[in-house]
């Protein structure tokens, strides 16, 4: 479907199911240079299992109009005419890499909206190498090709995939370069406040990480997951593209959190 955010068309993926305001609501938050297609399988099963689904190309991205963020916390007000616009007053948050830290500035002044927060593949700030960035700004298609030599783990550079006849890491390059790396890199590079924002959350929250994250290293990882006080589930022999490499891997996870978060909310 189709909302107008800033007079400016996003397109939003809702699982295959038409959207309903009234069943809880999941929200899914892509990372530097992707689009709703990095949640395909997550967004199918809460469709199909009693949620609603908003998975949105963020601005600039992919079937998206409008400009990409320049700045992170620019994100969180959009995020909040965002759900207005689609009659949501709070839902589950999913951010995977820099989308995380766009749910950790939407946090900062909106945890009343927020029902659960879950971090994937991500950490509390991301570092990025300013060659990266300098190469996005010459060539997207160049700076995706060298992020997905990093980006995903062994089992998929030898060609594992959750799909038969199709490969992650080529479908995530084609996407990555037609979108606007070297502004996404440079909004993550530029965001300091996370370790405060995760430090202060009250609501529900879970991290969901990999071992062979290169991007994002397990070490971040793992001191978010202390700044945020949960134990975090460790998904391993994957990489940084979590949502893609280990699909179900991740929709468990994912699946068993916030499935108890509702049922904590069901029963208060």
């Amino acid at each position: 479907m189709d909302i107008f955010v800033n007079n400016a068309p996003v397109y939003v993926a809702t699982g295959g199911k038409d959207f309903d305001a009234s069943l809880p609501t999941v929200l899914f938050l892509h990372g530097s240079g992707g689009d709703h297609r990095t949640w395909a399988l997550q967004t199918r099963w809460f469709a199909y299992h009693g949620f609603s689904v908003l998975a949105p190309d963020l601005p600039g991205h992919s079937l998206s109009g409008g400009a990409a963020f320049t700045r992170i916390e620019d994100s969180a007000d959009w995020l909040s005419e965002f759900l207005g616009k689609a009659g949501v007053t709070a839902a589950h948050v999913v951010g995977h890499s820099q989308g995380f830290l766009s749910a950790l500035a939407f946090a900062q002044h909106h945890q009343d909206r927020i029902l659960s927060l879950t971090a994937i593949g991500t950490a509390a700030t991301i570092p990025v190498n300013q060659a990266l960035i300098d190469t996005a700004k010459d060539s997207s298609a160049k700076a995706a090709h060298m992020m997905c030599n990093w980006g995903f783990g062994p089992d998929a550079h030898m060609g594992s995939s959750s799909v038969p006849g199709m490969q992650p890491i080529a479908i995530s390059r084609a996407i990555m370069s037609r979108n606007p790396l070297a502004a996404d890199l440079q909004a993550c590079a530029d965001f300091t406040a996370g370790d405060a924002i995760a430090a202060s959350l009250t609501i529900p929250r879970h991290c969901i990480l990999a071992t062979a994250d290169k991007m994002t290293s397990l070490k971040a990882g793992l001191a978010l997951a202390k700044s945020m006080n949960v134990t975090p589930t460790i998904i391993p022999d994957s990489g940084h593209m979590l949502p893609l490499e280990a699909p179900k891997q991740t929709l468990i996870a994912l699946r068993d959190f916030i499935i108890s978060v509702q049922a904590e909310r069901a029963a208060a």
